[in-house]
């Protein structure tokens, strides 16, 4: 699907982990950091990217044709406008700490800081919650979507039974590598970031 759906990506997609999500999103008990619920755009503590874009596909395979609610939210330039400038300052001595003691797979860039840094704020924060721009949105039973999800504010409210398929992209190989979270964020501090 992904091959034939973007033809450029094909030969630069890298496959990343595949996840089964069995449990009801309604009922399930998690910290702020990982409650899906929240709106978030993703990036993960042990795993740093480098810049590399985040390609999710899901799709909702729930046998009693329950849909699979999302909250979808304003856009990443948007986002990173109200969260990089209240986010602590990057120390790529931290860094390499983080790496050496194995918290982190690989060494996080202040990309990637900032990146987790924009996860954790917007999680954290009741306020940007509620009264961020948002929709609401219905995926049926069968139903297949596919999003950076590193660039799309999402939160899932409610479904059961899912699978997704994580891929990587590195900016290169985009269509408009000025449109990646890596590209918005360089503009937004103007300096590299990797």
């Amino acid at each position: 699907m992904i091959n034939s759906a973007f033809p450029k990506y094909s030969e630069n997609l890298r496959l990343a982990p595949t996840s089964f999500r069995p449990k009801e999103v309604e009922t399930r008990r998690q910290s702020i950091r990982a409650d899906d619920k929240r709106l978030h755009v993703d990036a993960f503590p042990s795993r740093p990217n480098q810049g590399e874009r985040i390609l999710r596909v899901f799709l909702n395979i729930n046998p009693h044709g329950k849909s699979r609610v999302w909250r979808i939210g304003e856009p990443f330039e948007d986002i990173a406008q109200k969260f990089v400038p209240i986010i602590k300052k990057y120390h790529p001595w931290r860094a390499r700490l983080l790496k050496a003691l194995r918290v982190t797979k690989s060494l996080r860039s202040e990309y990637d800081h900032l990146m987790l840094g924009i996860h954790d704020q917007m999680k954290q924060s009741d306020e940007y919650q509620v009264t961020s721009e948002q929709i609401t949105y219905e995926f049926e039973s069968g139903s297949v979507w596919v999003c950076f999800s590193d660039q799309t504010a999402h939160a899932a409210m409610s479904g059961q039974f899912m699978m997704e398929q994580t891929y990587h992209l590195p900016v290169s190989s985009l269509y408009t590598p000025s449109s990646s979270p890596l590209g918005i964020l360089q503009r937004q501090t103007n300096r590299e970031l990797i």
